[in-house]
Parts: C-alpha cells; structure tokens; sequence
C-alpha cells in the first residue's frame, strides 16, 4: 500500500520539522526566511486551526479519533476503487491530522512555526501538518465538485 507509506511520510516530515523547531528556535527571535513575508518562529498552539478554541483537548482529541477512524475504515474498504487522487488525498489529511494529533497528546499543545504577511498583515502562524490538512481538503473537494458522476434523469412532467 504506497498510500500507508505516504502518510507515514507526511507524519515523519510534520515531527521532524517540529523537532528542527524545538530545538534551533525556541527562545530565539524569529527566523527570517524573506523579509515582511515569510518567517519561522516558535509557538505553542493550544488551540485549534489559527488557534481558536483554546485549551479543549478532550474535544479535540476526540474529533480527531473519530475523523481519523472514519478516514481509515472508507480508505481501507475503497482502497481498489478509489482513485490516486482520492488515496492521496485522504493520505494528506490523516497524515497532518495524526501530527499535530501527535504533538497534542505528547506536548498538549501543537508547535506551529510558519508565518505569513500577506498584504501587509500577518496570516496565522502553522505547520507542515497543517498544510497537508489543507491540501488533502482542496483535492478531496475538488474531486467532490468535479468528479464524474452520472446524468441525474429527467423528470416527464407529461406523466
């Protein structure tokens, strides 16, 4: 199953780059990557995406168990049918959502490092997990929305 070894490679991609994190910018100023653009810092979220919701890990941690088991179970009763985009992206999103799950349950919060400005604003601070999560719901509704599906039949209003 190249899938199962995607998502182990997203979960290693997402929990070493938080270790990278941990260890070279925790209490350091941030790392400029392009000035009043890009630039990597050191946060704990405690929250939920962009940080809302702060400080309900049960919550979370139950949502996430039940996403993730429903993810699992439709990806492994599909798997022969379900199409590379499809497998990729269920992929991506349980890859993000196990680590950042991961850093809930061994840190109680999740480290996210990578800000934007964005015309000038600041755009909420995240990680690679993050991003997979987000990129996996893109494909999946775009798969959703474009799929082929068949002709819905015409009603005869004569009948």
């Amino acid at each position: 199953m190249p899938i199962f070894f995607l998502t182990l490679l997203l979960i290693f991609i997402d929990q070493i780059s938080k270790f990278f994190v941990v260890s070279f910018l925790k209490d350091t100023p941030p790392l400029v990557i392009i000035e009043n653009f890009l630039n990597f810092f050191y946060l704990e979220n405690r929250g939920a995406a962009f940080g809302i919701f702060q400080g309900n890990m049960i919550l979370f941690s139950i949502i996430t168990i039940l996403v993730l088991g429903f993810l699992i179970i439709f990806l492994i009763k599909n798997y022969r049918k379900s199409s590379i985009v499809l497998k990729t992206s269920i992929a991506l999103i349980i890859g993000g959502a196990v680590g950042n799950f991961i850093d809930r349950i061994r840190l109680n919060y999740v480290v996210d490092f990578i800000s934007f400005k964005i015309f000038g604003r600041d755009f909420a601070v995240f990680n690679f997990a993050d991003c997979f999560i987000v990129i996996g719901t893109f494909l999946l509704m775009l798969m959703l929305i474009f799929h082929e599906n068949p002709p819905l039949k015409k009603v005869d209003e004569n009948k």
